[in-house]
């Protein structure tokens, strides 16, 4: 089996520091964040960024500072920004950190609704877009799925050209208005999948554990972080993203599985030959 790819998302674009104080915002808390989670054997940071008070933000001069301030702690993790943002953010907004041409970014295969009068906007067209402008910067996208009709879309534009294969999935389960957390759902997008792609998992809030747990018995890789799930254990909040990191290699020994290095996940993901 292949060594673990472990994803570490550190702040995304909703969760606050009045969920967990650690949440962090600035520049330099971000850096730590990171620094933390490759430390305890992230090989990849997902990205959001954030001004100061908090506020998410999508721009490009941002994204710079954050990743080069990383870089400095962290110089050979993959750095994965985000192209969703947030809700409201228009295709221009969102797709700035694309244009400083990092090695990933994720690209989101699908609309959904977030809760109340939110909705996550991705139109057939903007997936396109998305896809043309990161095989133009040559970086590899990680689909985003949320429901299963997303792996379909993204399987129907790589036909198209606007995605190149193989592709590499992110499972995002236990989002209000997606597919669930139970492990049925997990089942149901594996085996959906084309027998050349990789995926990851990502549980939302007591999903976290379990599903990270299902990927590393089935072969797949996992996404972690404070976007994700702020709790270490049940009432118990995370010190530090690095802390959830921490637990994921701590079940993944337990079931005989190593841990890549950002080495090892480059050339799993065909980011390097």
């Amino acid at each position: 089996m292949e060594k673990l790819i472990i994803t570490a998302a550190i702040c995304g674009a909703e969760v606050t520091k009045e969920n967990n104080p650690a949440v962090p915002y600035t520049v330099e808390e971000i850096a730590r964040e990171a620094y933390l989670s490759y430390k305890a054997g992230a090989s990849i940071i997902h990205l959001h960024v954030r001004e100061d008070d908090g506020k998410p933000t999508q721009s490009r001069e941002r994204y710079q500072k954050c990743i080069e301030a990383i870089k400095i702690k962290c110089p050979d993790v993959i750095i994965q920004p985000s192209t969703g943002g947030s809700v409201g953010m228009s295709s221009k907004e969102r797709l700035e950190p694309v244009e400083l041409a990092p090695e990933m970014a994720t690209l989101d295969c699908g609309t959904l609704n977030f809760g109340g009068d939110e909705i996550f906007i991705n139109t057939e067209n903007m997936i396109k877009e998305f896809g043309t402008k990161m095989i133009e910067k040559n970086v590899k996208p990680e689909v985003e799925v949320f429901d299963k009709s997303m792996i379909d879309m993204a399987l129907r534009l790589e036909k198209k050209g606007f995605i190149k294969s193989p592709i590499h999935y992110s499972f995002v389960m236990g989002v209000n208005g997606g597919i669930s957390g139970e492990l049925r759902d997990f089942l149901f997008l594996k085996e959906s999948l084309p027998g050349e792609s990789t995926y990851s998992v990502a549980g939302i809030g007591r999903y976290e554990f379990p599903l990270a747990t299902a990927a590393i018995i089935s072969g797949g890789h996992v996404r972690v972080g404070f976007e994700d799930n702020t709790y270490i254990e049940k009432g118990v909040l995370a010190k530090s993203n690095g802390e959830l990191v921490e637990k994921v290699v701590r079940i993944a020994k337990e079931l005989g599985r190593e841990i890549a290095t950002p080495t090892e996940a480059r050339k799993i993901l065909g980011l390097i030959k």
